[in-house]
């Protein structure tokens, strides 16, 4: 690692203002952030608090996971603001609706206030679920664009970090408020809103410039992430056969935290780089304007650069320019032109099914360990397990997809047939349990569920370009909630709710009888489950269509306008340095 500036302490000063203000310390804020906002995997721990203080059935239960999934995936509302106002804002707006929905959800089931109607639950979590699209966009989005040659591997950390989210911020409560899942609720509210208003000036779009280190850099912060995975997953075991104090869940959570601030070591190194190659005179690279010609054009507030080959769009029809007269995949699709292509359609029915099974399992991890037999320390390790195999699943599906895309032309959607596939197998272990199998099941369907998301974000940034990827991405993930409404509302939790009146009229009661409608045993969720891994298959077949489609387009170079950018921009840079200093 390069020594730090030991000049005066104006020279420090400059170099920590270099640090704060560059592409790789705006990258570690996003970690953080991304870090914060997967509180909507953590339902699964806290749900049942609602479901006894607030007395409600399975079914309502599920319509507050549908809201939630509502809530987390219907992003259209950030990406649109994210286009006409800076990052500074979205960031912001997510961080007030976030303590705004979860404080309600706290002071709701503690009693602080009256027991709200149903109605206002489903509105408070949808607009806590909501507010982790405005961290997405404006974290996600700003790092792709800012490093778009590496955007497998950047989605890839940063939704790896979110999916590590749940077990992060489960050490924390542990350690801040005790074993006590209603004191999870308030940190939810408080600590992802905190870290956004912290670093909401420090995530910015810059131009893209080349970075020689880049790949390594994101390789280092993958095996930092690895580290915390695995810490974070030998934890969750060692505390479900241990009694830990208080004392020991400060130190876990301690560890936990350093792992999370240890990529900004890295950092501080590229940027130590950067800063010392800022101050020197370079040559500008040799651009081969014979067979590229490049025409630059600079944005009027100097931050982004535009390559363009030749205006070759001519005027026509508004209707004939989003239905025939589309551009070349991976060129910029306008927002009609994506969304009303044949690609994205598909995208979406294979969404539909993927993402939407794949929730209806995560909300229903508690009940489904509880209707088992297992006890809650056990159905907290499943949650967490979950949680850390979604990472798994999220690094997996964003490094290995880019090193077979790059290597070797391989495909993304059929990354995603494959990822959808695996995911059969993981609910069929639901359908027809065995001793142990929830775990495997929390392990194959937290891992097919995180390996989704890097997947459907990198195929819409290829195929339909980066200038409206804002909207877009959000836009992509639509089917999410409307799967999790149909497969979870109207399917799981009616016949889980069925399947539980059958046991009451077996001992002779009713549903005025009870409470809480519980149903125990191996065939409380048999029957939905076949038909969930039944509609994951048939999104598997979905996407193998999308696979045919774009087979032409993943063979050429989908990263050289990239390059062709960076080394633009290098060049002009490097000519005003030049300028500057003779």
């Amino acid at each position: 690692m390069g020594e730090l500036p030991m000049g005066n302490g104006r020279e420090i000063f400059h170099f920590a203002n270099h640090v704060v203000k560059g592409r790789w310390f705006s990258l570690f804020a996003s970690f953080l952030i991304m870090a914060g906002a997967g509180a909507t995997y953590l339902f699964g721990t806290y749900s049942k608090e609602i479901k006894a203080s607030l007395g409600y059935d399975q079914t309502t239960l599920n319509l507050l996971g549908f809201f939630k999934d509502l809530g987390a995936n219907v992003g259209v509302f950030s990406g649109l603001i994210a286009e006409v106002t800076p990052t500074w804002f979205v960031l912001l707006v997510g961080a007030a609706m976030n303590f705004t929905g979860y404080f309600m959800i706290w002071l709701s089931v503690v009693g602080k206030i009256p027991k709200p109607k149903v109605w206002h639950m489903c509105i408070y979590i949808c607009l806590g679920a909501n507010s982790q699209n405005f961290a997405n966009t404006g974290a996600l989005v700003t790092s792709v664009r800012n490093f778009p040659e590496s955007r497998g591997n950047m989605i890839g950390l940063l939704k790896g970090f979110t999916g590590l989210s749940g077990a992060i911020m489960t050490q924390l409560y542990l350690a801040v408020y005790g074993n006590d899942s209603k004191s999870l609720i308030l940190l939810i509210a408080w600590l992802p809103a905190a870290v956004s208003v912290i670093f909401v000036y420090t995530i910015r779009e810059m131009r893209v410039v080349k970075q020689p280190n880049q790949l390594r850099v994101f390789y280092y912060c993958l095996t930092i992430a690895i580290v915390l995975a695995l810490f974070l997953m030998v934890m969750t075991l060692v505390e479900k056969a241990v009694a830990f104090s208080h004392a020991a869940y400060v130190v876990t959570a301690t560890v936990a935290c350093a792992l999370l601030f240890l990529p900004l070591l890295v950092f501080v190194r590229e940027e130590l780089d950067v800063f010392r190659r800022k101050n020197m005179p370079i040559s500008p690279p040799q651009i081969d304007t014979e067979h590229r010609p490049v025409v630059l054009e600079k944005e009027d507030n100097s931050t982004t650069l535009e390559i363009k080959k030749g205006d070759t769009n001519s005027k026509c029809f508004w209707f004939t320019d989003i239905f025939f007269n589309k551009p070349e995949r991976g060129e910029d699709y306008s927002i009609l032109q994506a969304l009303l292509s044949t690609d994205m359609l598909i995208l979406f029915l294979a969404t539909f099914c993927g993402l939407g099974t794949s929730l209806t399992a995560v909300d229903n991890l508690g009940q489904i360990g509880e209707s088992l037999g297992y006890p809650t320390t056990t159905i907290k390790s499943f949650v967490s397990l979950l949680s850390i195999w979604n990472f798994f699943g999220r690094i997996f599906s964003g490094f290995v997809s880019e090193t077979l895309l790059v290597k070797y032309k391989f495909p993304r959607p059929l990354m995603m047939t494959l990822v959808l596939l695996l995911s059969c197998i993981g609910l069929l272990l639901i359908a027809f349990p065995f001793p142990g199998s929830v775990y495997v099941a929390s392990v194959i369907i937290g891992f097919s569920f995180g390996a989704q998301l890097p997947l459907l974000f990198s195929i819409i940034s290829e195929l339909f370009g980066l200038k409206y990827y804002s909207t877009l991405f959000n836009c992509g993930q639509l089917a999410s909630p409307l799967g999790s409404y149909i497969l979870n509302v109207k399917v799981t939790g009616p016949l889980y709710d069925r399947q539980a009146l059958k046991e009451l009229a077996k001992k002779g009661l009713t549903r005025s009888s009870v409470k809480e409608l519980t149903c125990i045993g191996n065939q409380c969720y048999r029957q939905a489950f076949i038909i969930l891994a039944s509609v994951a298959f048939f999104g598997a077949l979905a996407s193998l269509i999308l696979v045919a489609r774009t087979r032409n387009f993943y063979k050429g170079d989908i990263y050289k306008k990239f390059r062709e950018q960076a080394e633009a921009t290098e060049a002009e840079m490097a000519s005003t340095n030049n300028n500057r200093i003779h």
